[in-house]
């Protein structure tokens, strides 16, 4: 199973899923998607835009887990 900090990373930095909607120019709904881990895919350029905001690499962002 694929984890997704987005929740640890955002609370680290006190935002909420509006302050990353607005600094990304994600779409709400993904943001919300990923912050709740209930996204089935997530498209490249919004890992990026991600990994920007945070200054993080992907593996701070997603993490792999044994089910």
């Amino acid at each position: 199973m694929i984890k997704c900090h987005l929740s640890r990373l955002m609370g680290e930095n006190k935002m909420k899923v509006i302050d990353v909607v607005r600094a990304t120019d994600l779409h709400r709904n993904t943001v919300t998607l990923l912050y709740k881990e209930t996204a089935n895919r997530v498209e490249l350029d919004t890992i990026n835009k991600l990994c920007k905001l945070f200054n993080c690499q992907v593996s701070d962002l997603f993490e792999w887990v044994d089910d």
